[in-house]
């Protein structure tokens, strides 16, 4: 009897301590959880430089689902809590800036024609009511300029820039629109797009680019230019330094192209268009971001691996427009296009990775919580 209790004593001793080993271990592991989400400093981001620096956000493309051909392509709920895990960043900065990527229209317009023998052809007609969580959100400018900025002809286009214009958000980048000027905090903040399709800014055109470029410096403290350009795709994240072509199209040296706008007068260039991220430069103390990804792409884009990742990419300048210093925060797609915080910092590693390859002479690192220093 004595030896079945010490034998029962000492297994209880045993389980008690496994127990106790177990409880230190989960302890110790969410602690470290916890400290290396707060490291990487996910939901904060101070201006250091207070009144002195202007913090300006840009995303890549946006298209929040179409109803077009039909409507089992809007998201659920009508879409109202697309941008509600990101709300908080994007409403952060100065200015925000993004890419509407379609047209908003209830319904009607006069659809893109598409050659028959392409798989490639998509139509993006967003409600005209959805501008309204634009501008919830946070964003003050959408750039127009892309090649589904056409889908529903030039009525598509009148619909968007009213639907854009009833809840206060500026736009540019048609050809009947090239700017926009906005006035805040003291400041005029001058914003133009460009793309290689109809109805849009010419991408192509480059001595007419750095015409309105030079044009809009000389009513604006901060200039801000946008493009649609470059190959489209995964095998298409580098930045080539060369002519650029897409299923036969022409789609722009946007290396030349940014260059170009900065030697004009821009103060930030970022582009979108190859639907994944690109590398990050700095050139003439100015900011170069060669592509933003694909940010809030609800139904119609395929979000695998580096598809669905995207940077919010929030800049400080200071009133000259000289780059101070920046931040990444990571963004993933989930749900076929709502857009959240990626607490692995995916699209961090890939922007450092092809910044590093692409422009090793730029004097420009990126740490690994997403921060953007000066060398």
């Amino acid at each position: 009897m004595k030896y079945y209790l010490k034998h029962t004593i000492y297994l209880i001793r045993i389980v008690f301590l496994s127990l106790l080993i177990v409880i230190i271990y989960s302890c110790n592991t969410e602690k470290n959880d916890i400290k290396r989400i707060k490291d990487k400093n996910l939901v904060t981001d101070t201006k250091e430089e207070g009144d002195t620096a202007y913090a300006i956000i840009m995303t890549g493309d946006i298209m929040m689902g179409t109803n077009y051909p039909y409507s089992s392509s809007l998201p659920p709920d009508d879409g109202k809590y697309l941008f509600d895990s990101v709300k908080e960043h994007l409403r952060s900065g100065d200015v925000t800036i993004g890419n509407l990527e379609g047209t908003l229209l209830d319904k009607g317009g006069t659809p893109k024609i598409c050659d028959d023998s392409s798989n490639n052809c998509a139509w993006f007609r967003m409600p005209e009511r959805y501008s309204s969580y634009l501008k919830d959100a946070g964003f003050d400018i959408m750039s127009v300029a892309n090649n589904h900025s056409g889908d529903m002809g030039d009525i598509g286009r009148k619909s968007t820039v009213r639907a854009l214009g009833n809840y206060g958000i500026s736009f540019a980048g048609y050809a009947f629109c090239p700017t926009s000027i906005l006035n805040k905090d003291g400041l005029k903040f001058g914003f133009t797009a460009f793309a290689p399709n109809t109805g849009t800014q010419d991408l192509l055109d480059l001595k007419s680019a750095i015409k309105t470029v030079k044009h809009l410096c000389n009513n604006s403290d901060i200039v801000i230019v946008s493009f649609h350009g470059g190959a489209e795709g995964t095998g298409a994240a580098h930045v080539p330094r060369q002519t650029e072509y897409y299923l036969g199209e022409k789609r722009g040296d946007v290396y030349e192209f940014a260059h170009e706008m900065i030697d004009a007068g821009a103060d930030i260039v970022f582009g979108h268009g190859p639907h994944v991220a690109r590398g990050i430069e700095l050139y003439k103390d100015r900011i170069i971001a060669y592509s933003l990804g694909n940010f809030c792409t609800y139904g119609k884009f395929g979000l695998s691996g580096a598809l669905g990742l995207a940077p919010i990419l929030k800049v400080y300048l200071d009133k000259s427009g000289v780059f101070l210093h920046g931040r990444i925060f990571p963004v993933k797609q989930i749900k076929r296009g709502f857009p959240v915080i990626d607490e692995g910092y995916k699209v961090v590693e890939l922007i450092r990775s092809l910044s590093i390859k692409d422009f090793p002479e730029s004097e420009l690192e990126i740490l690994d919580d997403g921060k953007i220093v000066k060398k």
